[in-house]
């Protein structure tokens, strides 16, 4: 590697610390051949359920150079969302930590076009696209290339210093940049995720059944929540931290910094009697600018009813 590649991935590397990310690493552009076995398993084991945007552009989520032309790295970065103030869970319907707040894929969009126009000015123009958990891109894949961390039994991406709650974006640029080695696993017979999970959503080390998964009924899936849910959701309305909130490594997640993901004051408010009186009008003024606003009102209130439907009898 000459001297301008080093150069050019410290000076990034640099910058992405300056703009918030918690790790950036970088993985030279190419075929995920591992990946691609494990992907046509899944799918095959129709694991991904009503997900069948997971079936589309098979090709372009192995290999970054069909998303980018010439590209030759793929950075890797994570950014903390770990909340400063979890909001109750005392007679409340519960909410996954990363929709406290704004919707991150605009949130972290925003930093890293910024951060993109500052490079470009120090080094000179370059070929680019950046992604936030959008487009084919197998981002925990690139994340474990990079060194960043390593993919746990609940297949989160997993960091020794600061556990698994960040979310993950990639740069697929034409530069030449140093490549990062991989880090080792550190679950070791840990099976705290894989016990915990009241769907047994974990069929195996690191091999999720996203149709048995409480974040796919709550979020991805559109029509009626499947009976086999009765009783397992734990009062998780949106999403479902339960596999990250026991694994041990997550004992070192620090609390962000950024002020746009503070949990949302109307939430911190609300109780499971509000919910279920829950409006069009109050959704939207709540949900604004929230990764909630996916699911929409219909949805979440779908939900609740559900949830409703199987709270204990008094």
């Amino acid at each position: 590697m000459n001297s301008i590649t080093e150069k050019y991935t410290q000076i990034i590397k640099s910058k992405a610390k300056r703009f918030g990310f918690q790790n950036c690493g970088v993985s030279k552009a190419g075929f995920l051949e591992e990946e691609a076995q494990n992907l046509e398993n899944w799918l095959k084991n129709d694991f991904h359920g009503e997900m069948k945007y997971m079936e589309n552009h098979f090709d372009k989520r192995l290999d970054p150079r069909l998303l980018v032309e010439g590209s030759k790295s793929v950075i890797s970065l994570s950014y903390n969302y770990f909340p400063e103030e979890k909001i109750s869970t005392l007679e409340n319907f519960k909410i996954s930590k990363y929709a406290y707040a704004e919707d991150y894929h605009e949130v972290i969009k925003d930093i890293l076009r910024e951060m993109m126009e500052e490079l470009q000015e120090e080094i000179g123009s370059f070929a680019f696209r950046v992604f936030v958990d959008s487009a084919p891109v197998l981002e925990r894949s690139w994340a474990k290339k990079s060194g960043i961390g390593w993919v746990g039994k609940n297949a989160n991406l997993i960091t020794k210093q600061s556990g698994s709650f960040y979310f993950l974006a990639e740069i697929i640029c034409d530069l030449e940049l140093l490549p990062d080695h991989e880090t080792t696993d550190h679950c070791g017979s840990c099976r705290k995720c894989i016990d915990a999970c009241p769907t047994d959503a974990i069929v195996s080390d690191k091999i999720i059944d996203g149709s048995k998964c409480i974040s796919y009924a709550t979020i991805e899936l559109k029509s009626e929540i499947p009976e086999f849910f009765k009783d397992r959701m734990e009062d998780w309305m949106f999403g479902c931290d339960i596999c990250q909130d026991v694994c041990p490594w997550n004992r070192f997640a620090a609390p962000n910094f950024q002020a746009k993901f503070r949990p949302n004051d109307a939430l911190k408010n609300f109780k499971k009697g509000e919910w279920k009186e829950l409006t069009q009008e109050i959704f939207s003024e709540i949900f604004k600018k929230s990764p909630v606003k996916r699911t929409k009102f219909s949805g979440l209130i779908r939900n609740i009813e559900f949830l409703s439907r199987s709270e204990p009898l008094k």
